[in-house]
């Protein structure tokens, strides 16, 4: 499959796991709603910059999202966050302490080797 429909597949999939709509990742993103549908249903390429962020939001890696393995995408979706009514600074605090958590696992990683 094409990596922009992996990704496109992936995001879309992280979304609905998460419960947010295409207007809150968007929002989160800093762009348009259609802009973010596009990215969804893989008729635009996902810009690195929007990647990085929406790695941070669901706490994966950002490569995570060109995974083609159903069982690894199956086990992120497992541990996706769930809530409603969130606001856009409150998803800024959400991907921050998902982006720390995920670097101090990366560090405690690497320190153990």
């Amino acid at each position: 499959m094409e990596e922009r429909l992996i990704i496109a597949k992936n995001i879309k999939l992280l979304r609905q796991a998460s419960n947010y709509t295409q207007e809150n990742v968007a929002s989160f993103l800093g762009i348009g709603r259609s802009a973010y549908s596009n990215y969804e249903s893989g008729d635009r390429e996902l810009p690195l910059s929007c990647m990085e962020k929406l790695a941070d939001l669901y706490g994966c890696d950002a490569y995570m999202l060109y995974e083609e393995n159903e069982s690894v995408i199956e086990d992120m979706l497992a541990t996706a966050f769930r809530v409603d009514n969130l606001s856009p600074a409150d998803k800024e605090q959400i991907a921050a302490f998902k982006r720390v958590v995920k670097n101090s696992l990366m560090m405690d990683t690497m320190l153990s080797k």
